[in-house]
């Protein structure tokens, strides 16, 4: 497995990225689509996401196999207001079933902190569906636990859920 920064979107890309987005919708992941997502609507979000992307607003790191075959991805959302220069968000960390419990979501958050730390960023935030197996991970590399809002949002088929959210200080912060 690789880790890769994209700079750039282009259609082949948007598609494996909306291929990765239906299959963990359609596995229950709550990050932010009802079912049924259509592959068209999730290829529209990644395309939404370009000017971001190539700006530097944002980093895309995908994780891909040997054959080049996108597995998952995660975003760094280094925009931020003028009161928190130093601080990003962690979101959209998706995995395809297929590339699951192959370290393909470890090394995907190792990577975004790093990047988070080479742009001078020292406190990282994101949040997930507590209970999930996204929360286990977090916990393992070491995310701090902030709290817990619940009926936060609604889970792909429908049903509130919770959401923790985290942080972690990264680059030698503390």
């Amino acid at each position: 497995m690789h880790i890769k920064r994209l700079t750039q979107l282009d259609d082949a890309v948007c598609t494996q990225l909306a291929d990765i987005l239906v299959d963990c919708v359609e596995g229950g992941a709550s990050v932010s689509f009802m079912l049924p997502l259509s592959p068209a609507r999730a290829q529209a979000f990644w395309q939404g996401l370009r000017a971001s992307i190539e700006a530097g607003e944002r980093v895309l790191l995908v994780a891909q196999d040997e054959q080049g075959q996108l597995l998952g991805t995660v975003q760094l959302v280094l925009a931020q207001p003028e009161n928190q220069p130093h601080r990003a968000d962690i979101a959209k960390l998706l995995v395809h079933r297929r590339g699951r419990r192959l370290g393909a979501g470890r090394a995907l958050m190792e990577a975004a902190e790093r990047e988070a730390a080479e742009a001078g960023k020292s406190v990282l935030v994101l949040d997930t569906a507590s209970g999930s197996d996204a929360e286990r991970l977090y916990q393992r590399l070491g995310w701090q636990a902030a709290g817990q809002i619940p009926a936060y949002a609604l889970w792909p088929a429908g049903g509130l859920c919770a959401t923790t959210v985290f942080y972690k200080f990264v680059g030698g912060f503390q």
